[in-house]
């Protein structure tokens, strides 16, 4: 039932019996407390015999229900609030333009706190009024490409994501733009951006939130500012991720798109530059750049190659591994074969028959570390040097989730194995480090 979304057994008949549904102002009679709030949805496999009400606070609270708790409904009147003014934009005349795309996520949405209900976010007015130093640094365009979680994003997504970005820097000429995501798989996305929007002329920046801007430890405020600032003012022009760079409120870093990794599942600091220093940080209102190693603002021309096949796998060895889920991959038509292999680069010897089949079917197979830091080194050991031989092409300290998007990206060129490889091993948006940091 969608107006009792979640509730179940004894609270679903009072609930019911109350005449009562799901957003309504109760109140909940249990002994001698008293309970009065808005009704709140509730997960479907929580406990059966609670609800969850939103208090006047703004705090949710869970109430169990026994055979005495007595609910009822309360009729609120809706009173106009005379405190209500009405809220102007007013952009400053000079500033440089920022152009904001949202595909969801948490940076890309708010809480109503009347009703607890999240809904997207993301007009010029919501983020002045939200974040009112952003009337400072630019003027701020905004457009909701669509609005998912970032673990339902695929290739088509990403490809949709370069076009329209694409767009935007041929038609509206502005200084920067900024594409609000999930933080779960923005790495994958900034990855694939990487490739597909080449020689960009402005920062592209994507930008999360590890916690909800309704919690007092929000990071989204703060990521989105130094998000904005790089758009418009930084001297890089490359595809990166804006997030803290550690849980206080001290700075944001701009990680290379192709070397970035969430490597904490709830820490505002969880995203971490692999094999390399961030391009840069925001810290105490400016932008300093930590290495040379950038391709510099209006220097290039963007090449857009936005297409991706996604008949490509990635395989974590392990102990135990079925070899026959390779053979799948080759009866299922698929086109390449990223490892995610032990150490510097190794899957078990038992593996070999069903590794050469797929070299054999015409499969790119190429092999990364499961290690977060180093680089793969084929030639130490005979187990890497045997996978050498069956034509399993090494790919040096790139990321497993780098690897992945960027065969899918070269599929996406060309279906000539043969060039594939060549795309594989060139060092296209950075995703190869030249030398590893100490």
């Amino acid at each position: 039932m969608e107006s009792l979304q979640g509730y179940r057994g004894l609270t679903l008949k009072l609930l019911r019996d109350a005449g009562v549904k799901v957003r309504d102002h109760i109140r909940v009679y249990r002994g001698e407390d008293v309970f009065e709030g808005i009704l709140m949805p509730r997960i479907e496999l929580g406990e059966k015999e609670n609800l969850v009400i939103k208090l006047a606070n703004g705090y949710n609270v869970g109430v169990r229900v026994t055979s005495q708790t007595k609910i009822e409904k309360v009729e609120v009147e809706e009173k106009p609030n005379q405190n209500h003014v009405e809220f102007k934009v007013e952009e400053k005349e000079g500033l440089p333009e920022v152009y904001i795309l949202g595909t969801g996520g948490t940076i890309a949405s708010r809480v109503e706190y009347r009703t607890g209900a999240v809904y997207p976010s993301l007009t010029t007015e919501d983020l002045y009024r939200s974040i009112p130093e952003l009337s400072n640094l630019a003027k701020i365009k905004t457009k909701v490409l669509f609005n998912i979680f970032s673990e339902n994003m695929t290739p088509k997504h990403w490809s949709e994501i370069a076009k329209t970005t694409a767009k935007i820097l041929e038609e509206e000429k502005v200084n920067g733009v900024i594409i609000a995501h999930g933080t779960d798989t923005m790495g994958y996305t900034a990855s694939a951006l990487s490739f597909a929007l080449q020689n960009p002329p402005t920062p592209i920046i994507l930008v999360g939130s590890q916690r909800s801007s309704d919690r007092p430890s929000s990071d989204a405020a703060l990521n989105l500012i130094g998000a904005v600032r790089a758009a418009a003012y930084a001297p890089f022009a490359e595809v990166t991720v804006a997030m803290h760079e550690w849980v206080a409120d001290e700075a944001i870093v701009f990680h290379r798109g192709t070397k970035v990794r969430k490597c904490h599942t709830s820490r505002r600091d969880a995203f971490q530059s692999i094999n390399t220093k961030p391009i840069a940080k925001m810290v105490e209102n400016k932008i300093v750049m930590l290495t040379e190693d950038y391709r510099r603002r209006g220097e290039g021309e963007l090449t857009l190659k936005p297409d991706f096949d996604e008949r490509v796998a990635l395989l974590k060895f392990y102990p135990g591994f079925n070899p026959q889920i390779v053979e799948w991959l080759i009866e299922q038509k698929y086109l390449g074969i990223v490892f995610e292999g032990t150490g510097l680069g190794h899957v078990g010897k038992y593996c070999f028959d069903s590794i050469k089949k797929a070299v054999d079917s015409g499969l790119v197979v190429a092999m990364t570390s499961q290690c977060i830091w180093g680089s793969i080194r084929m030639t130490v050991y005979d187990t890497g040097r045997d996978l050498l031989s069956l034509g399993v092409i090494p790919l040096k300290d790139m990321l497993p989730e780098t690897a992945l998007v960027k065969m899918m990206w070269s599929f996406g060129q060309t279906k000539n194995p043969e060039k594939v490889k060549e795309l594989m091993l060139k060092n296209i948006a950075g995703e190869y480090s030249e030398r590893l940091p100490l």
